[in-house]
């Protein structure tokens, strides 16, 4: 089924995050999922525990209210498609993995991904430029238009999958002066270390 938020929201979503663009798009129909299956825009508690630092989380912060400065949307560095939502005042979420069965029956996946290397590597000519751009387009169509069922599978979570956010003490890095958030710190050859200036001394290669 179409994707059912505003496109006025829709709009300022791609304006929030700078351009469209299918990671965007993945990220768009991932908050409808969260909000379709916990009204997650507008829980008092919502958190978001993302597996990847894509540009879907742009959309996350903007329509779910899920956001890295408050806390309650975390990043862990897994390398995956995987997105967990919870609302802690009703003790209920889940977690979306955008399926790699839609990915790969996009016809164009295998051209695409060529063409964007060559713009990556800034050898593609105009015409491949302006095909790569129509090519996204039409991803970004295909994504909009999908069923949910055919993007994410879905799996129900009954605890919260991070504790909330904590104010910790913050300690003055003995090698550069600045504070340092406690959690950060690292205690190496007597001396409280922020973690750059830990690895610049500790560092063997």
């Amino acid at each position: 089924m179409k994707c059912t938020i505003d496109k006025e929201i829709i709009e300022k979503t791609i304006a929030f995050h700078g351009h469209t663009c299918p990671g965007l798009a993945i990220g768009i129909r991932l908050s409808e999922l969260a909000i379709q299956q916990l009204q997650i825009d507008k829980a008092k508690k919502p958190v978001c525990v993302a597996e990847t630092d894509m540009c879907a989380l742009d959309a996350v912060q903007f329509l779910t209210g899920c956001s890295f400065g408050k806390g309650n949307l975390v990043h862990k560095d897994y390398g995956k498609s995987g997105f967990t939502f919870f609302d802690r005042e009703a003790e209920k979420g889940f977690r979306a993995l955008f399926l790699e069965s839609f990915r790969s029956n996009d016809p164009h996946r295998e051209i695409l991904g060529k063409l964007m290397g060559k713009i990556t590597a800034g050898t593609a000519t105009p015409e491949e430029q302006e095909q790569c751009k129509a090519l996204r387009e039409t991803a970004i169509t295909r994504i909009m238009e999908a069923d949910l069922e055919e993007l994410f599978s879905v799996e129900e979570v009954s605890t919260p999958p991070v504790r909330p956010a904590q104010i910790l003490a913050s300690i003055q890095c003995e090698a550069c002066g600045e504070t340092t958030m406690e959690s950060r710190i690292r205690r190496y050859g007597g001396q409280y270390l922020c973690i750059p200036c830990f690895m610049a001394t500790e560092q063997k290669v």
